[in-house]
């Protein structure tokens, strides 16, 4: 048992993306909630917050950190996800900027792992056993901006279809008998959760870190229009060309939403529809591609 003290940041394990999560007893599974990675460093009543990449962001999470500040121990380093939820219960991160400025009350810490325990380094112990340690620690209490991150065991396939139902970002699974290990990991796992929506273009622009093409859509409602966010377009040969020579003849100078303003933007007449597949459960697009005309 490796003794430890003055305790500080630690680089977290990271997920490796795959498109399914895997099945067998052998791995545990959770809701990936959309949010902040956060490190819980606690030591002598009181508490630090560390992103990451180990920015210090204490000041920016007042009420979970007082609150881990009197868990029954002496010392503990928590991982765990910062997060806002709406009102079905699902993390909302679009809303989590806006609540750490002005709405830190209603932010949360869900914890799925703990690192250290009164001294003791608890990375080499199994994942189950560091996880048990954690429930106990954290208690039962459903009003504290600290909760443990309820893991499911079974059929993944079927709670990955049931996470996807629910709007969810995906799911985390976890091998039951793994280390914890810094950096990037084939024993923790994410597979996200996206859906398809028709969406219509209304321009083009070009990312600005790739410089990729990209789709600017809207989703209509009858006849009214709400631009919904970008897209790159993933079509090729044929559908590319087909996709080029449209958007040519329906070019027009000024956005066809009032007040809409992007930068380098290229506007069309509102007349073609794409299948777009994106992240479910997000108030805007993200990671979005456009994969085909209707």
């Amino acid at each position: 048992m490796q003794r430890v003290s003055n305790l500080g940041f630690v680089e977290p394990q990271l997920l490796t993306p795959i498109e399914q999560p895997p099945q067998g007893s052998n791995w545990i599974h959770e809701v990936k909630h959309d949010g902040y990675r956060t490190l819980l460093v606690i030591e002598g009543g009181k508490a630090h917050a560390y992103t990451r990449n180990g920015f210090d962001w204490t000041e920016r999470y007042p009420g979970i950190v007082s609150e881990a500040g009197t868990l029954p121990c002496r010392a503990a380093i928590l991982d765990g996800e910062i997060i806002v939820q709406d009102e079905r219960g699902v993390s909302d991160f679009e809303a989590l900027r806006s609540a750490i400025r002005w709405l830190p009350h209603t932010l949360r810490f869900y914890a799925f792992d703990i690192l250290h325990l009164n001294g003791e380094d608890l990375r080499d112990q199994p994942l189950l056993d560091r996880r048990s340690k954690l429930k106990g620690l954290l208690g039962r209490d459903r009003t504290s901006p600290i909760q443990f991150s309820d893991e499911f065991t079974g059929d993944s396939a079927a709670f990955f279809r049931a996470c996807a139902k629910h709007g969810l970002e995906g799911v985390v699974s976890k091998l039951a008998s793994s280390r914890y290990r810094s950096g990037r990991s084939k024993t923790w796992l994410k597979s996200k959760c996206f859906t398809e929506s028709d969406l219509v273009i209304i321009g083009t622009d070009r990312d600005r870190k790739t410089g990729a093409l990209r789709a600017l859509l809207a989703s209509a409602k009858g006849h009214n229009l709400t631009y919904a966010g970008a897209a790159f377009i993933a079509l090729r040969g044929d559908e590319w060309d087909t996709l080029g020579e449209r958007l040519k003849h329906l070019a027009v100078k000024h956005a066809p939403l009032r007040g809409l303003r992007i930068k380098g933007a290229q506007w069309v007449e509102p007349r073609l529809t794409a299948k777009v597949r994106h992240l479910a459960g997000a108030a805007d697009l993200r990671h979005a591609v456009v994969k085909g005309l209707e």
